[in-house]
């Protein structure tokens, strides 16, 4: 028995975890683009725009990645359902029978069908109307995620509970990762260039997304405790089981970007107040940078361990 106590599939690890971190990356950017680049002022719309085109081009990259990620994965579940070699489950009967006759066929066909509305919208993002519905119909491409998982499978009122709550998990962790994404092109933007307004427009869009991560950490940390109570069940189970084991990880990686925003928020944004163009606002703004792109890298890493959680046993299966 592995430190996990159970066989990696690694293809599908990886391609969930691409797919996964893709998607998330897709909701997060188009919240961040709708909730604190349209917000900015009239002199600060110069600024605005370039960071709306940079994180447009983040969510078209996204969403192709999210796409061809996607197909990847529903092949290789067609493989490992069918029991036969990749090459071999290749067929229109294997794969017929998985797109119509699995909860996971289906949900990826209604995902298809999401992610082909969101590419028709981004195409006329200049219109209101389509900036609305990709941002809405993002929301349902990262919602359904969790019809892809163990909460898919969760009978009767407890389902309900665990696909709410997984729910909020994946849309909680797309507006973080996809905000760090977002402003990291804004903080680039406003080292580059340090007029009052464009630093003003950093400032005031760093601290209404320290707000909203708020209330993004209070809701990760009560749905993952609900999702651990479901899945896990018991402190033993945490500590024997590889799926505890890994869960513990991903906690405390969680942990590390918690104390990391900590410090943005209570340290470095209040710096961005300083006169426009001191040495201490400029080293504001490239460590916010630079942290905010460790937390990328440590959401990153907790989208691998998610990856793997997908495909492993839930440690309650081994009490």
């Amino acid at each position: 028995m592995n430190w996990l106590g159970a066989a990696v599939d690694g293809p599908l690890v990886v391609i969930r975890a691409i797919h996964f971190a893709a998607t998330a990356i897709l909701t997060g950017t188009l919240i961040f683009r709708a909730v604190v680049a349209e917000a900015a002022s009239a002199s600060a719309r110069p600024a605005a725009i370039v960071v709306g085109t940079q994180t447009l081009r983040v969510a078209w990259t996204s969403l192709a990645i999210s796409a061809a990620s996607g197909m990847i994965w529903l092949l290789l579940v067609a493989a490992s359902m069918s029991g036969l070699s990749f090459g071999e489950s290749m067929t229109s009967d294997v794969l017929s029978t998985v797109v119509n006759e699995t909860q996971f066929g289906r949900v990826s066909e209604i995902r298809l069908v999401l992610a082909v509305i969101i590419a028709g919208c981004l195409a006329y993002v200049r219109f209101p109307l389509a900036r609305g519905l990709a941002l809405a119909t993002s929301l349902g491409l990262t919602a359904a995620l969790a019809w892809t998982g163990h909460a898919g499978s969760t009978a009767g009122e407890m389902g309900i509970l665990h696909l709410t709550a997984d729910t909020l998990h994946l849309l909680a962790a797309a507006i973080w990762l996809g905000g760090l994404v977002s402003l990291v092109l804004l903080l680039s933007v406003s080292r580059r260039d340090q007029t009052p307004a464009v630093v003003s427009f950093a400032r005031d869009a760093t601290q209404r997304f320290s707000v909203m991560g708020i209330a993004v950490v209070v809701v990760v940390f009560a749905t993952g405790i609900i999702n651990a109570w479901i899945l896990v069940g018991s402190w033993h189970a945490l500590i024997v089981t590889g799926y505890g084991r890994l869960l513990i990880l991903k906690v405390v990686l969680f942990a590390a970007m918690l104390l990391i925003a900590a410090a943005n928020r209570f340290w470095l944004t209040p710096r961005l107040a300083l006169p426009s163009g001191s040495e201490p606002q400029y080293e504001a703004v490239h460590r916010l940078e630079r942290n905010s792109m460790i937390e990328i890298a440590l959401a990153l890493l907790i989208f691998a361990i998610v990856g793997m959680l997908g495909t492993l046993h839930p440690a309650i299966h081994f009490l």
